[in-house]
């Protein structure tokens, strides 16, 4: 028989684990000075954290909306794309290789291109790559959720009289809508991922990307380092609220 932690167990069992990381990080860094210099103390990080908080909060702004804008887009394309394949055998049969060869697409090949094409001064390369990284994942989740309805639950709206918008309001959409709140969380890191990844490489001089690259090669790490957090701080953000979309949605939705 299963057991559910409780509510405060849940809660307190990851910042303890953070508590414990911080704990060895500071043994290791200013207890025993056996760590490598490119890893600072969590001391020297939080007081960078706090002299730099402008400037990082600021670039972390641009980070995440690039990121937001790439899984808005990358979405809403998946969404189209598969309710068209999940209408039509041909359409699925001719998207099948192009999501395929999106899947496996080189980010870090893909980006300067796109920086290039797009001018150093857009932000437009680095939001591309966060909608391609993103497109996949929802893609795949939807058209598997738009084809989970069962044909004896179709045949019995049709013989009721219902239309096929009615039989899509009722049947089809609220049980594809917790493949889509799935895809959407998995999509969601990827576009943090994928919009960090783009700042290393050209476009503007800004965001938590490009800001690492540059305070890492000048020796900077601590700050680099708070960046880094900054970069988690965002991911986590992203992770967090398309985790508590999915399980309003998957309570809301009859089994």
């Amino acid at each position: 028989m299963r057991t559910t932690a409780p509510a405060w167990v849940r809660f307190a069992a990851p910042i303890a684990v953070g508590v414990i990381i911080v704990a060895l990080w500071l043994l290791v860094v200013d207890v025993l000075h056996a760590a490598p210099r490119a890893l600072p103390s969590p001391l020297a990080i939080g007081t960078d954290l706090g002299l730099h908080n402008d400037i990082i909060v600021e670039d972390l702004m641009i980070t995440a909306t690039n990121a937001l804008l790439g899984l808005l887009i990358g979405s809403i394309v998946a969404l189209v794309l598969s309710g068209l394949a999940a209408a039509a055998r041909p359409i699925d049969g001719m998207l099948a290789p192009l999501v395929a060869a999106i899947a496996v697409v080189p980010i870090v090949a893909v980006t300067p291109i796109l920086n290039t094409g797009f001018g150093a001064s857009s932000q437009f390369g680095r939001v591309a790559v966060a909608a391609i990284a993103s497109f996949v994942p929802v893609f795949v989740n939807v058209l598997r959720g738009l084809r989970q309805t069962r044909p004896v639950h179709r045949d019995l709206l049709r013989a009721s009289g219902a239309s096929g918008i009615q039989t899509f309001r009722v049947l089809t959409l609220p049980t594809a809508l917790p493949y889509l709140m799935t895809g959407l969380r998995i999509a969601a890191s990827l576009a943090v991922i994928s919009a960090l990844v783009a700042e290393y490489f050209g476009g503007p001089s800004d965001g938590i990307g490009t800001a690492i690259a540059t305070y890492a090669k000048s020796g900077r790490a601590s700050l680099a380092w708070a960046y880094v957090f900054g970069g988690i701080a965002i991911g986590l953000v992203f992770f967090l609220v398309t985790s508590l979309l999915e399980r309003l949605v998957t309570r809301r939705t009859p089994v």
